[in-house]
């Protein structure tokens, strides 16, 4: 048991893509088949399982159709979340869970002092995408809470889920293609406007970071499936930890990946990979943290002990009852005086 001197309070955050977490019998998907009553059970098992292991005080989570679902694995996993929420997934009259596309939530054991959702833009970041047309919103808008610890200090962690690099081919509203996907130029198109769409989600994303953090000294947590690795251009474009190296005024308003901030005590290992696409391990799944919780940083009021990778999974073979991304957890911790 590592030591944790009495002036700290500590704090587990965890990232976890649920892979299209939804009640039984209902479609979310045109070609994907719905949940028996038997798949919806293993999943809710093997889900509620993670959790029990994971015990995070705060758990961000995608990939969320109903919220039923997600208070489900939690009351499987025999743990205690006082507050549990999914904006756009509700199963609530008039609401009957996500559609078109599902969305992030959190469960948390602190008191929430705010919970808000982010859809559209900030003005003059939409872009203009070949076939589609403007894109000025989030395909699924990002969750900011702000949580408060038991000594008083107020944490802003934001769930994300940016666009994924998987090719954006022309479709009807049947869901029926509207060019060749056999034609590679066609391929070329259809996988740069994934590119835009995910370079403005992450533009958007940036300008929430900035006003989270500017001028203020609240800690931010921003955590979730990037779909893209730590220093790629988007990823990058949200954390601005590079304009640290030539401007220090920098780190008021960037954030840091967590896994790179682990105290001398870490144990690195190299399994720290979320997810396996074509045999190649990569890194979608992250936590990143803001100047508050870097120790070195004079404005430090913490630090990230460790970050820990649940992903033995990954080589159990396709299945839906399972998660295809690994989940990532962080101890960070806070003083209290």
């Amino acid at each position: 048991m590592q030591y944790i001197p009495p002036n700290y309070a500590t704090l587990f955050v965890a990232t976890c893509n649920l892979l299209n977490l939804a009640a039984p019998n209902r479609v979310y998907y045109e070609n994907q088949d719905a949940y028996t009553e038997r798949e919806y059970e293993r999943k809710i098992d093997w889900t509620g399982e993670r959790f029990h292991a994971l015990n995070a005080d705060v758990l961000a989570v995608q990939e969320v159709w109903d919220e039923s679902a997600l208070k489900a694995c939690i009351a499987r996993s025999g743990l205690r979340y006082d507050f549990v929420s999914v904006p756009g997934a509700e199963n609530t009259p008039p609401h009957s869970g996500a559609q078109g596309t599902p969305r992030v939530g959190i469960a948390t054991r602190l008191k929430v002092d705010e919970l808000r959702s982010f859809v559209d833009f900030p003005p003059g970041f939409g872009v203009e995408v070949p076939g589609l047309g403007p894109h000025t919103r989030f395909e699924r808008p990002p969750l900011l809470a702000t949580v408060r610890m038991k000594h008083g200090q107020q944490v802003h962690v934001l769930t994300v889920h940016l666009k994924s690099k998987r090719p954006k081919f022309l479709q009807d509203a049947q869901g029926n293609p509207l060019e060749d996907r056999d034609d590679r130029k066609v391929g070329v198109m259809a996988s740069m406007r994934s590119l835009l769409m995910r370079g403005a989600e992450a533009a958007a994303l940036r300008c929430i970071v900035i006003d989270l953090l500017q001028d203020t000294n609240v800690p931010l947590v921003v955590m979730g499936d990037f779909n893209d690795n730590p220093h790629s251009v988007t990823t990058q474009l949200v954390a601005a930890t590079s304009e640290v190296a030539y401007d220090k005024a920098a780190r008021d308003v960037a954030l840091f990946n967590a896994y790179e901030m682990q105290g001398e005590s870490a144990l690195k290992k190299d399994v720290a990979y979320s997810h396996i696409h074509q045999g190649f391990p990569d890194v979608l799944d992250q936590i990143f943290v803001s100047e508050e919780f870097v120790a070195t940083s004079r404005h430090s009021l913490g630090d990230v002990r460790r970050v820990d990778y649940f992903n033995d999974h990954l080589h159990e073979g396709r299945d839906r009852s399972r998660s295809d991304h690994g989940f990532v957890r962080a101890l960070l911790r806070l003083r209290t005086a």
